[in-house]
């Protein structure tokens, strides 16, 4: 998810564009050929399909939205409003998305990464390591409000230690984003924590309070299904490992210093520095710690013999922008100590503003609006409207491909037909929160899905399984609704 704070706070009051002409079999064309198409090419390009295929498939269902709007005479210049309004809200995502890999290329070549690798070997035993994930992105997600900065600081590391002992990648993600999400979730400095409540007419606390309900018994599966997975899988056991460190060790540097510059971000963060500024601090100084204690591999990269002002300088910088690969007398960790910097991110920026257009071309047509309206018509009982909030807020992270629009959109949508119903707020904000917050990673051409992919290095379709809390969420809230688990009414006073 976008670091919180960088997300612009309009969007809770964002207009959703409304077309009466459109009917619902129209505004599902796009979709439908959408998803047509991307099955396809998946089928076709595999793993590959995000590095350009993908992209140029959502560009191509936002031309069949452009041709269901032209037919329903929605204008050019309206269309190419809301892509333009769209692909502005996610400017500081995408800088954040530079700025986490310049990040991974500093504390890469400083030694930071390796030295969380290096000490995480020799205190996680695999068969607590992915429980101990949950926790540790859960902590770290509940005291910045953001699952992004989790998973490209700590989130990487864990990741990346994972690989070492052997563990699945796919299982390592999955429990780090199932504990960045939870986190995400409760914080109070989480923006979608504090656009629920608003979206729905409740006020932040009672939301978070009322979110812990179905939330903790969540979080409680996840951890147990990570413990039951943590005694079933195989490791490469004490020998590989030894190896691995012994072979960390006569690479890098490694000594507790490093450990300052993760320390310094996550500080910045807590306080509430801007995330960018945050970040730009975190890659400057493991640029400066490179210098500091590993010498000889800036200057290797820069492709120098001896360590000079100007071989520093072109090795940091290459470090930052392009592919970095520090070579090692392990294959395996030659794979793992490798960063694409910048340049790393551009595939991933490519698919958002891709991912943009469609979504802008689907909101300036009207077929957002429609799809949503449909959905409520069918919620009859009081599950009915629970289930059409849900299944709204699925359809708007997959067509949408925004979690911000699938919490704005349902939460505008659905607000009157809650309160006609006797339903306190928090019964509409938990459940925006419990399916279009934490769904979003799970879709690939969805900004979450497709940042934490390339943060992490993980396919979605690789670590959607595993991302136990993410899918649990909405199969909670549903659960809670059927049963009339807590289901929070209005008081009278409240009702008039």
């Amino acid at each position: 998810m976008p670091n919180k704070e960088e997300k612009p706070k309009y969007r809770q009051d964002e207009h959703i564009v409304e077309n009466k002409e459109l009917t619902i079999g129209e505004a599902l064309i796009p979709v439908f050929a959408l998803v047509a198409m991307l099955a396809y090419n998946v089928y076709v390009f595999g793993d590959d399909a995000l590095s350009g295929s993908n992209q140029f498939i959502l560009l191509m269902g936002g031309a069949m939205a452009a041709i269901v709007g032209f037919f329903n005479k929605v204008s050019y210049k309206q269309m190419i409003a809301e892509v333009a309004e769209n692909v502005r809200s996610t400017t500081g995502a995408l800088l954040i998305l530079l700025m986490v890999g310049a990040l991974s290329g500093t504390w890469l070549v400083s030694g930071i990464i390796p030295a969380m690798i290096y000490y995480g070997l020799q205190i996680l035993n695999p068969t607590i390591f992915l429980a101990a994930c949950v926790i540790i992105c859960a902590i770290i997600s509940i005291a910045t409000g953001s699952s992004w900065t989790t998973a490209a600081t700590v989130g990487i590391a864990l990741v990346g230690i994972g690989e070492a002992l052997g563990i699945s990648l796919g299982m390592t993600a999955g429990a780090v984003l199932s504990g960045a999400y939870f986190g995400d979730k409760m914080s109070p400095l989480s923006d979608t924590t504090n656009l629920a409540p608003a979206m729905a007419g409740g006020q932040l606390f009672s939301h978070i309070r009322y979110m812990a309900l179905t939330t903790v018994p969540t979080i409680t599966v996840t951890l147990l299904v990570f413990i039951i997975m943590g005694f079933t899988i195989e490791t490469e056991g004490v020998a590989d490992t030894g190896a691995i460190l012994e072979t960390i060790g006569s690479t890098f540097n490694i000594n507790g210093w490093l450990f300052l510059v993760p320390v310094v971000v996550i500080f910045l963060i807590v306080k509430k520095a801007p995330p960018l500024l945050a970040l730009l601090i975190g890659t400057l100084l493991g640029g400066a710690f490179a210098l500091i204690f590993q010498p000889d591999i800036v200057t290797s990269i820069s492709g120098s013999e001896n360590l000079t002002f100007e071989s520093g300088y072109k090795g940091i910088l290459n470090a930052i922008t392009v592919d970095t690969s520090i070579a090692t007398d392990d294959p395996a960790l030659n794979d793992l100590f490798s960063s694409g910097g910048m340049a790393g991110m551009l595939d991933t920026i490519w698919l958002i503003v891709c991912a943009m257009v469609f979504g802008g071309i689907m909101d300036g047509i009207g077929a957002l609006e429609r799809i949503t309206e449909s959905l409520l018509k069918m919620a009859k009982t009081t599950f009915g409207l629970f289930a059409s909030t849900v299944g709204s807020c699925l359809a708007l992270n997959v067509t949408a491909s925004d979690q911000y629009l699938a919490i704005v959109v349902p939460g505008k949508m659905f607000s009157k037909a809650y309160r006609e119903r006797g339903l306190a707020p928090e019964n509409l904000s938990r459940s925006l929160e419990d399916s279009g917050t934490v769904t979003s990673v799970l879709v690939p051409w969805n900004t979450c899905g497709a940042y934490h992919s390339g943060v992490l290095g993980v396919g979605v379709m690789e670590y959607g399984i595993y991302a136990v809390f993410n899918w649990l969420s909405p199969f909670m809230t549903l659960l809670f609704a059927a049963f009339k688990i807590k289901i929070k009414m209005l008081t009278e006073k409240a009702m008039a």
